[in-house]
Order: structure tokens, then C-alpha cells, then sequence
């Protein structure tokens, strides 16, 4: 099969991203002595510096990793949880009916800074300067800002300029839009790190304890401090056409810690399949594989209708039960077992036909009905709304008013990704997200935006995702881990928001199934569904839509009408942004090490040796 570029083979180490600069970032710590673990996280903060479109400071973080020294696999949870003050009864007070999209008032606990480091200190090596040091470097000194960068400025320029004025400040250098491939600096974020190395060391003499030190500075020192006073003195204009201040306060800060736990598995012939739990979009994946099991997926060519007809389907049937059962476990009854228990995956499968299915359809658990949210919140919204400067995820100039958004179906993004597998054989997948620049306005003091997560929540009552103070939305970020015969295999993922447990679906089954190399199932012809509400603000529900690549045989399209789809042909190299990174042992006992990262966009590179 043709491909865009080789897959990698190495044995000292191999790094995936979705940014050049993160994956060289990740390989230039291994080949000074880090492991996987330091050149993730430095990667990472270099992530929140050159795709600040798709991610920041002020972020979250879900990370998967295999530990070589423990042989167990883990995961990290940085999604931090909604502020005490995040009160859904108060909001609907305000005649709101969903979180909005933009602003202050959708910022969770910034989790992202605490996963990365937490996973530093326990498992990494390096130290805290070391790790921050590429990042402060492009903040500092300069990043080329890629296209859709000077592109998401553009479509929120007049927002800046009359509304979010610091904003203005960072990203229109002299007034005016940047333009594509522009060395871009960031000194206000150079200087709060710097300034959190240089307290840490202060503080510290030890590795370890410098990075507590920098925990604290930034969970119960002067970022919490400086967030606190912005959200709380600050009204900024939001979806819903008004200003608000922020809900988010030191205390929210200071309590939080990131949650280490096993992941959830599945197994899959050969393989077993490693995701987070259910207080993310994970298990959604694994639903699906359990539904595919006795598919006979291997009797259809990759880009036959039957392949991607059964897939689509599985897919509708997951999405409905994480609509109607997924949520934060310390507070909503989320049966994950259940919902994961073989007999009910094969009865699930069992309602796969030969016909596009057209209704939201998900299943009944421990002896339980579904409750599905009011979908008609979406519509009532945008009567209403300000959509002048977009909505919940990331825009650009060339989209059009909100409402014919689902129309023009042009996937923007909204997330980044990062593999590492280092030459002792530990692996690291990271999905990076949120405080994008256009997500609200930057912090004057800090030079970063808060996240907008809880957007992905419903002020609808007694639903699994239900806004609730300290409780983490439902994230749709979910990187993935692998293990074949019993033995750490894979690491891989991408962004996409509600497309991330669909386009890896596609490549794992490529690659599983039918033997692709990395490269191979990563290049290979993808699609997606609409089948759900968004996760995003407004939440607007499409049914029964499929998205595919014109790179599509003609027939299998043309069959895809015949069973019921609505088909939407996009453009040949349009869907996702996947990477993968793998491992496994030659006849002799060595490391063999392979990577294959996504040509489309035409940022994300593998590199190893």
C-alpha cells in the first residue's frame, strides 16, 4: 500500500506527536538519558507552546503509560473537576441551559500542569528545569506559527480587539494577525514558568522536592492566587452574549490532586486494549471492539462498505450508552462493568442490521432504563445566543455562522497527541487538550488561557454527566494502550474531540485485523459519524451521518447510500490526526521499536533510531 512516509524502526527510542517540534522535543530527551516518561512531559509542555490553538497551560491532560520497572500499565487523570462555586440550579437561575461554550464560567481545575508533573516526579529522571527548559525556549524566543494558528487568530480577532483586550496583547503582535509560518513569541508564559523553576529550586536542592515545589507554586502559590483574581474580578463576554465572571477559585486549586488508577481493559483476540475509565469517552472504544468480536471484520477489505458499515454501527450504539450511562463514578451510577459484560456487547451487537440504524438507541443496565438528555436544549440555545466568535471548539475564518457549521462538516480540531516508547521499554500516550487561545481570554499576569471543559456537561438534573461542584465532566479525551499475547505492544491516539475513539477504532482494526504497519492504518482511507449531540457547546444533535474521505472506492460510497446513510464526502485527506508508537521482541530477545505518525495537516511527525 502506498504511503505518505515509512513507518520508523529503531531500538533506542521512537516519539509520535501531532507538532514536529513535540516529537523531536521527546526524542532529544532520550537521546540524553531520559526515559519515556521525561520526554513526554517535556514534549507536552512544548504541545502547550506551539499548538496553542488545540491546547495550554490551563488544560487537561488524560495520560496512559506502561512502567517497564513495575511492569504494569496506568493511568493518569488530569481533568480537573468543576469549581465548588458551579452550581447548575444557579445557572439555570440565570436562564442559561448549558454551560457556555467560551468565557470564564466554563473553566474547570487546570489538570494538566499537575498530570504531567506528577508523572515527572514518580516515574521520570530528569529534573524540573530540564524538563521546562524547550518549552521556555520557544515561549521566549520564538515557534512558527502553522497555519491554522494565524487562521484561528483570524476568526477571532474582533473578539479580541473589543472584548478579551489581553488576548489581543499576546496574539495580535502590532494589531494585527500574525501570519503562517511567523516566529511567534509567548514572554509573559516563558516568565511564569521560569518563574516556578526558579522558586522551585529555591525551595528544593532535590529533584523531587523541586517538583512538589513547583506543584505548589502553581496549585497553592501565585498562579492559583492570580486565577483566583481574574475569574473572580474579571466579567468577560461569553456564547451567551453577556459577561460573566469566573467560578473558579484558589481553594478549587489548592484541593486538587491528579488520581493515578488502573485502566480499563478489553481483550480482542490477540490483544488486549487499555483506556481510561469511564469518566472519559474511553470505554467507548472498547464497547465497540466488544461488539466487533464476531463481526468477521478480517472477510472485509479496509475500505469495503461491510467494514465500515459494521463499524458505524457499533459506533451508534456506543455513543448512545455514553450518552445515557457515562459520568464521573464518585457521583453518578455509571456502570461500567455492565456495560462492558460480554452478553450484553453481544445482544448490543446483535441490534447491528444490514441498515443504517436512525435513532439514538442505548441500552438498558441492571435492570435500569436509559435517560437521555432534553436534545432540544441545542436549538432553544442558539435562538438566543451570541455565535459572532464561535462556539465550544476551537474556530477558524473559513467556517461560516454556527448554524450551517453542520452543513459545510469541516473537522477543525481541537486537541493534540503524543507517543513515546524510550529503549527500556517504557510507553507514554498523552492527549493534551483545552486553554486554547481562543477558548477565553489570556490571564495578564500568567500568559495563558483556562479551559473550557465543563462545556461538556448538562445543567439538565439526575444525568450521569450533570454538572456538579467537584465533580469531572465526561471528557472526550482518550489516549489508548495495547498489550499483545500479555506483553506491552502499543501506544497510540489522536485529537478529534467526539471522533477519538472512532478514527482509533479504524486504525487498531487496520492494523489488528487486516496486518497493516503503523504508517499503513494511519495513511489508510477514514471516516466518522454523527450520530449524538456534540460534546461541544451548543450540543447540536445530527443523526445518522456518516463523513468519509474521498479517497473512498466509488462502490463502497455508493453502497453506503444503498444501506441508509447519509453519506458526506470530504476532502481526501480530512480525517483525523493519528500516531502510533509499538514495540515487541526479535527472535533474540531485543527491543524492536516502531512509529508512524498523521500526514494530515501536515504537522505531526515520528522520528526514532
Amino acid at each position: 500500500m502506498f504511503t505518505t512516509r515509512p513507518e520508523i524502526v529503531g531500538t533506542f527510542g521512537v516519539a509520535a506527536s501531532t507538532h514536529w517540534l513535540a516529537t523531536q522535543t521527546a526524542m532529544g530527551v532520550l537521546e540524553r538519558g531520559g526515559n519515556a516518561f521525561d520526554a513526554a512531559a517535556a514534549a507536552g509542555f512544548v504541545l502547550q507552546v506551539v499548538e496553542p490553538h488545540l491546547n495550554g497551560p490551563g488544560g487537561e491532560v488524560p495520560i496512559l503509560f506502561w512502567s517497564e520497572r513495575e511492569r504494569r500499565m496506568r493511568t493518569l487523570c488530569g481533568q480537573g473537576p468543576a469549581p465548588a462555586l458551579a452550581d447548575p440550579a444557579a445557572l439555570r437561575a440565570q436562564g442559561l441551559e448549558l454551560v457556555p461554550g467560551i468565557g470564564l464560567v466554563p473553566a474547570t481545575v487546570p489538570g494538566a500542569f499537575g498530570a504531567w508533573l506528577t508523572m515527572l516526579r514518580d516515574r521520570g529522571t530528569w529534573s524540573l528545569a530540564d524538563v521546562l527548559a524547550p518549552a521556555i525556549g520557544y515561549a521566549r524566543d520564538g515557534f512558527p506559527l502553522v497555519p491554522r494558528i494565524s487562521r484561528a487568530i483570524l476568526a477571532v480577532q474582533a473578539l479580541f480587539r473589543d472584548e478579551w483586550h489581553s488576548s489581543a496583547a499576546t496574539w495580535l503582535p502590532d494589531g494585527k494577525v500574525p501570519r503562517p509560518g511567523s516566529l511567534h513569541t509567548l514572554p509573559v508564559l516563558a516568565d511564569t514558568y521560569t518563574r516556578i523553576v526558579e522558586e522551585a529550586q529555591r525551595r528544593s536542592n532535590s529533584r523531587t522536592g523541586q517538583i512538589d515545589a513547583a506543584l505548589d507554586c502553581w496549585y497553592r502559590g501565585f498562579v492559583a492566587e492570580e486565577i483566583d483574581a481574574y475569574c473572580r474580578n474579571t466579567p468577560v463576554r461569553d456564547t451567551t452574549g453577556d459577561k460573566h465572571t469566573g467560578l473558579l477559585r484558589y481553594d478549587d486549586m489548592a484541593g486538587w490532586r491528579p488520581e493515578e488508577e488502573d485502566p480499563v481493559t478489553l481483550d480482542f483476540g490477540r490483544y488486549t486494549v487499555a483506556k481510561c475509565g469511564i469518566w472519559s469517552q474511553g470505554p467507548v472504544f472498547l464497547q465497540q471492539l466488544g461488539m466487533l468480536r464476531h463481526a468477521g471484520l478480517a472477510q472485509h477489505a479496509p475500505d469495503s462498505p461491510e467494514f465500515v458499515h459494521r463499524i458505524a454501527e457499533a459506533t451508534k450504539l456506543a455513543m448512545a450508552d455514553r450518552l445515557a450511562w457515562y459520568g464521573d463514578p464518585r457521583f453518578a451510577h455509571s456502570p461500567l462493568a455492565a456495560l462492558l459484560d460480554d452478553g450484553y456487547l453481544a445482544a448490543r451487537a446483535q441490534r447491528i442490521g444490514e441498515r443504517a440504524a436512525l435513532a439514538i438507541d442505548p441500552g438498558t443496565l441492571d435492570g435500569m432504563a436509559p435517560r437521555l438528555p432534553d436534545l432540544g436544549v441545542a436549538e432553544r440555545t442558539l435562538r438566543q445566543a451570541d455565535v459572532r466568535f464561535g462556539v465550544g471548539e476551537p474556530t477558524f475564518a473559513e467556517l461560516p455562522p454556527v448554524a450551517e457549521w453542520a452543513e459545510r462538516e469541516l473537522f477543525v480540531g481541537d486537541t493534540c497527541h503524543i507517543d513515546v516508547i524510550d529503549r527500556h521499554g517504557n510507553m507514554v500516550a498523552a492527549t493534551p487538550s483545552g486553554g486554547w487561545l481562543s477558548s477565553s481570554p489570556t490571564i495578564p499576569a500568567l500568559g495563558f488561557a483556562l479551559n473550557t471543559r465543563l462545556q461538556m456537561t448538562w445543567l439538565e438534573p439526575d444525568l450521569p454527566n450533570t454538572l456538579a461542584p467537584g465533580k469531572r465532566p465526561c471528557t472526550t479525551l482518550s489516549p489508548s494502550l495495547a498489550l499483545r499475547d500479555g506483553e506491552p505492544y502499543m501506544v497510540f491516539g489522536t485529537p478529534g474531540g467526539d471522533q477519538q475513539d472512532q478514527w482509533s477504532l479504524a486504525f487498531f482494526l487496520r492494523h489488528a485485523v487486516h496486518g497493516m504497519n503503523l504508517q499503513e492504518a494511519i495513511d489508510a482511507p477514514a471516516w466518522h459519524i454523527d450520530h449524538f449531540p456534540g460534546s461541544f457547546w451548543p450540543r447540536q444533535t445530527v443523526l445518522n451521518r456518516i463523513s468519509v474521505e474521498s479517497r473512498f472506492p466509488a462502490a463502497t460510497l455508493a453502497a453506503l447510500r444503498e444501506r441508509g446513510h447519509e453519506v458526506r464526502v470530504g476532502e481526501p485527506w480530512s480525517e483525523g490526526r493519528m500516531s502510533a508508537c509499538s514495540r515487541e521482541r526479535d527472535g533474540r530477545g531485543r527491543l524492536v521499536l516502531r512509529a508512524g505518525a498523521n500526514a494530515r495537516g501536515m504537522q505531526g511527525y515520528a522520528v526514532g533510531r
